[in-house]
């Protein structure tokens, strides 16, 4: 993260962060070729497609990720961190949970969490979803399925620097880079 958006604070690093976000969602259009002219929202805060190419980003204080695809994509990313027993129950159910071999409960729950957020911007329903996303498999330490309204989805999971990402990436191989 640059230090000029390091010192800011409240509502202009947070819009600092949102465009960060937005060139890091540019350079992905550029690694795949896409030409990518307008990182636009529409009035509900969805990402409208541009060039006919479709963008998602997520920011943190020490963190911003962008990427585009051909089609609706969702990414989220979040510092892993410790979570209660009441936050991991919210939005981890037992049937999710017992998907997990063997990880740590705060690794299974930003995984889900992550996860859930992706799906649910590709599918621009918001948070307001996050009960109805469930965790149908863990294929292995990067990959999970999940269903919402009937829908299955791919996600791919990334671990960097004490963050997790995750991007829905159906049939696409999804290369990630960090700059």
């Amino acid at each position: 993260m640059p230090e000029a958006i390091q010192v800011l604070k409240g509502k202009d690093k947070v819009a600092a962060l949102s465009l960060f976000a937005r060139e890091s969602a540019k350079s992905s259009a550029l690694k795949s070729k896409y030409l990518i002219d307008r990182f636009m929202k529409d009035d509900l805060g969805v990402p409208e497609p541009s060039n006919g190419y479709f963008w998602s980003v997520s920011h943190k204080l020490d963190f911003v990720a962008g990427v585009v695809s051909m089609e609706k994509i969702g990414i989220d990313v979040e510092r892993l961190k410790d979570v209660s027993e009441a936050l991991f129950q919210t939005i981890v159910d037992p049937d999710e949970a017992g998907c997990f071999w063997g990880q740590d409960k705060n690794i299974i729950f930003f995984r889900v969490f992550t996860a859930k957020e992706a799906v649910l911007k590709k599918t621009t329903d918001g948070l307001k979803g996050m009960s109805k996303v469930k965790t149908k498999q863990v294929h292995d330490d990067k990959n999970i399925t999940l269903e919402y309204l009937n829908t299955k989805y791919l996600v791919e999971n990334f671990y960097f620097d004490g963050y997790l990402a995750s991007v829905t990436k159906d049939c696409f191989d999804v290369q990630w880079a960090l700059e």
